[in-house]
């Protein structure tokens, strides 16, 4: 697919999911031509070709691959629902507190099950029962994919079942605002009603973190157009209810209020009217570029940028790659960050894997990085 034709596709994915989330029966005739093939494959590089399918369904188009993408989307949501209850009564029954993040409250917000298609169910935990909670994962039948790593231990459940259980919101290699702010995030939260150990983030604060969190990919990897979708939706649906004063404020706090604003604005433009100004061009190609879980290339020009950009950047990149910040090794390598007399091995295991099992990788970094622009 040419630059050219993936736009337009992109163009009609966006269409195509306003009419959806607005309750709107699309106008196929203001499509020149409709490929669906593109049109697939644009809407699953971001995550949403179960509302694109919903939406061609309303105008009474059937494609095979989008009743699928549908139909899968909603059998994923309805499992791992299943899977989150039996966690939250064995959380309760060991009188540990819990709080459902992100997509897990967000998909609600969506005209119908599946529309808001799910990678995965994330929930935040009091971390001082991080071993109970894997014990209890375990007994539930998933493996236990990733922990003590991040801010976030990694489970999975055959066949489709993945759960990030978050014992910190953010770690030690994130923003220092983002850290700070969220250290007694119990503070935030908002007790369940019906539930003794169940607790919830109250909508601005919802919206906030979820900012905060998609700022994280924006200027890591980057991120696609389902984000802008969920800010669109979170103010379709509670925009009302919203205190933007607050939300001002605490996003200052983080150092995220232009960010916020404009992602906000861009996403009401996209969603709501279909309209993009010369303002937020960039911003837009950025994202559509990205897809759901951003690019390597992204990650690379971006941490050169963050780093003083042109060759002190590059520099300054491949020095962090080759000797880790100890905010990394931290949360990377705990071990290590305990038993510091051991850090030159871990520096040679690194390096002998970037060398052999990671060869490729690291070969197609340094490319991307010989071709990220000198100048700052």
């Amino acid at each position: 697919m040419t630059k050219e034709t993936y736009i337009k596709a992109i163009n009609q994915v966006i269409y195509l999911s306003g009419c959806a989330v607005n309750g709107v029966v699309p106008d196929l005739n203001k499509f020149q031509d409709i490929d669906l093939e593109n049109i697939y494959k644009a809407a699953q590089k971001h995550s949403l070709t179960a509302i694109v399918g919903y939406a061609l369904e309303s105008a009474g188009i059937f494609d095979k691959r989008f009743v699928q993408a549908k139909a899968k989307s909603i059998r994923k949501i309805t499992v791992m629902e299943i899977d989150k209850e039996k966690l939250f009564q064995r959380m309760e029954q060991e009188k540990i507190r819990y709080a459902p993040l992100k997509g897990i409250i967000i998909k609600e917000l969506y005209p119908s099950i599946g529309l808001r298609q799910m990678s995965d169910f994330d929930i935040l935990f009091d971390s001082k029962y991080s071993q109970k909670v894997r014990d209890i994962m375990l007994e539930l039948g998933f493996s236990c994919e990733s922990f003590g790593k991040h801010n976030h231990d990694v489970y999975f459940k055959q066949p489709v079942s993945n759960f990030e259980m978050h014992g910190r919101l953010f770690n030690d290699t994130h923003k220092k605002e983002f850290r700070e702010y969220y250290r007694d995030v119990e503070k935030r939260l908002i007790k369940d009603d019906l539930n003794s150990f169940g607790y919830h983030f109250g909508n601005n604060d919802l919206y906030i973190y979820l900012t905060a969190h998609e700022y994280k990919h924006y200027h890591g990897s980057g991120t696609g157009l389902r984000s802008l979708l969920d800010t669109y939706v979170i103010w379709k649906k509670l925009g009302d209810e919203l205190d933007e004063p607050y939300i001002i404020s605490e996003t200052k706090k983080l150092g995220i209020d232009t960010f916020e604003q404009k992602t906000r604005q861009l996403a009401l433009n996209l969603f709501g009217n279909g309209q993009l100004t010369d303002e937020y061009r960039k911003m837009f190609d950025y994202i559509i570029f990205s897809g759901t879980y951003g690019t390597l290339k992204n990650n690379i020009e971006n941490s050169v940028k963050n780093n003083g950009g042109g060759k002190k950047g590059k520099l300054k990149f491949v020095t962090q790659k080759l000797f880790l910040p100890m905010d990394n090794i931290k949360s990377y390598y705990p071990f290590y960050y305990k038993h510091k007399i051991l850090l030159p091995v871990l520096f040679f295991y690194r390096l002998g894997k970037a060398a052999t099992i990671k060869r490729k990788d690291t070969i197609n970094k340094l490319k991307i990085l010989r071709k990220t622009n000198d100048t700052k």
